[in-house]
């Protein structure tokens, strides 16, 4: 039984629900009244007035989902800004991650077939991508390996290590990001710094 269940038979149902109300029209008021400003304020950080809609979007949505408590209300403002500000900031990270994959080789390429010249430096290449592999936490490491050399899908390998689909391709981004930084001759303990 969860804490909501707990919190509805210890009230009376029209306690409940008058407080749910109560909440509900606090947030609806803060809609209306700061919707603009927290709007411009998110563009300031995002750049970009769609995303700014989302994220504030999403930010009252998280602040409807929250229990009311008695006093709560009061805060809930700055509340809202806080939830804003850090989704606005996990927004920059996944756009920074994605620009990071982005620049990254596909992984055929690491592997093909080179001729004169490039056979030696691929040879180089594929000492290092080894390197970085092994240099990888043993989950991270198994993880990578399964997806990206074993062709493994992500829910294949979310069922083979018994974690959630949203960790396997959380460690399959740090896998490439730290392999592509070391390729490109970035210390170890540097690539680390790097990865959120």
């Amino acid at each position: 039984m969860n804490s909501t269940e707990l919190t509805a038979q210890a009230q009376p149902p029209d306690q409940d629900a008058t407080a749910g109300h109560r909440h509900a029209d606090a947030v609806v008021h803060l809609f209306r009244e700061h919707n603009r400003k927290l709007v411009g304020l998110l563009m300031t950080r995002l750049k970009d007035e769609q995303e700014a809609m989302e994220i504030a979007q999403e930010a009252y949505v998280k602040l409807l989902q929250l229990e009311d408590k008695s006093g709560a209300i009061s805060y809930l403002r700055s509340y809202l800004y806080r939830i804003a500000e850090n989704l606005a900031i996990d927004r920059i990270r996944q756009r920074r991650i994605r620009g990071q994959i982005d620049r990254l080789e596909p992984a055929d390429d690491l592997f093909a077939e080179p001729h004169g010249e490039r056979a030696a430096i691929a040879a180089q290449e594929l000492i290092l991508l080894k390197q970085a592999v092994a240099e990888l936490p043993d989950t991270c490491r198994k993880i990578f390996t399964l997806h990206k050399l074993a062709d493994r899908s992500i829910e294949e390998v979310a069922a083979l290590t018994g974690l959630k689909e949203r960790m396997v391709r959380r460690y399959i981004r740090r896998a490439l990001v730290y392999i592509c930084l070391r390729c490109e001759g970035h210390s170890s303990a540097e690539s680390w710094k790097v990865i959120p």
